[in-house]
């Protein structure tokens, strides 16, 4: 027997097929569909911009990607959200990532974060100790009595507060005073005279401490490099601020550096770390008009003395590159 099929029931019959299509393709499309949230810190420190413009180089790679910028309390808390699953790429002190990786719970990490895996080397942060000339306050011993901002609770700049002080012989009941407050919120604290001395983990030529520098007189407290060798970390290096980096820094002032790494986790595809590592490089011009601390970012480098493991993507391009073997 043969059907004959009318205009109306033809037209039911493509509808039906075609929402049957829909049910089908749905999850596809779904399943390949990308998220990125690139995890930074406060919004005038240097992994914010940064941050921004490694999601414009994203973006060039992964069009269909959703990209999104969060800004947060930066190193220990980007560490923990990306072991959650919260984020897929993020900013950290290499000093943190240890400290995350072996689960250092005086460092904020509960249990070891073991999906945790390295992106890239970036630049070096550098231990900038930033007094009100007014204070009187010359070298690291005269903090000792004074007012003091340290970072936010369990960042990277208040471990490495604690580190550096610890190495000095010196401890938070040391100071009249002890403030947990991000880069922008303790300059403006320094400029009404509320506080004496704010100590800042961050690139050179950091734009919250340039601010200060405008507004009063500032003094750079140097870190010896006895001090920086008492601290027992090999990611702890010494090294120095150049002179003028600040306005009214005339000479170069000895402090300790210690290397940024991008950081991602296993659950990140590989194609997609692999895209996102090749951008960067491929951008970073991008990331230097972002921030200058950004020169500090050097490809040959980038792969060497991760505490963690490579990410697949990751180790896929650094050997393309001819940078592994």
């Amino acid at each position: 027997m043969t059907l004959k099929l009318t205009t109306s029931t033809r037209r039911q019959a493509l509808l039906g097929l075609a929402g049957m299509a829909s049910l089908v393709m749905t999850p596809v499309a779904q399943a390949q569909q990308v998220f990125i949230n690139v995890l930074t810190g406060g919004q005038s420190g240097i992994y914010y911009p940064l941050g921004v413009a490694l999601s414009q180089a994203y973006g060039k790679v992964l069009p269909a990607a959703k990209i999104s910028v969060q800004a947060t309390k930066a190193s220990a808390e980007n560490l923990n959200l990306l072991q959650q699953g919260k984020g897929e790429v993020a900013f950290a002190l290499g000093d943190s990532v240890s400290d995350a990786w072996k689960g250092d719970v005086e460092a904020g990490f509960k249990a070891p974060l073991t999906k945790l895996r390295a992106m890239a080397g970036l630049y070096s942060n550098y231990i900038q100790i930033i007094a009100n000339a007014e204070s009187g306050i010359k070298t690291i011993a005269d903090l000792k009595g004074k007012r003091i901002s340290v970072g936010a609770p369990k960042s990277g700049t208040e471990l490495n507060a604690r580190a550096i002080l610890k190495a000095a012989g010196l401890s938070y009941k040391d100071f009249a005073k002890v403030e947990y407050l991000g880069f922008g919120e303790s300059v403006e604290l320094m400029k009404n005279r509320q506080l004496d001395v704010t100590l800042q983990s961050v690139g050179l030529g950091a734009a919250s401490i340039r601010d200060l520098a405008i507004s009063i007189n500032i003094v750079v407290v140097s870190v010896p490099a006895d001090v920086v060798a008492k601290v027992g970390d090999p990611a702890y290096q010494a090294a120095s601020i150049p002179a003028d980096t600040y306005k009214g820094q005339t000479v170069a002032i000895p402090t300790v550096a210690i290397k940024n790494i991008l950081v991602t986790h296993e659950g990140v595809p590989t194609d997609t770390v692999y895209a996102m590592t090749k951008s960067m490089f491929d951008n970073l011009d991008g990331l230097v008009a972002a921030h200058t601390a950004a020169k500090g970012i050097v490809k040959k480098d980038a792969a060497v003395g991760m505490p963690i493991p490579l990410h697949p993507g990751a180790e896929k391009y650094y050997r393309e590159a001819g940078l592994l073997k």
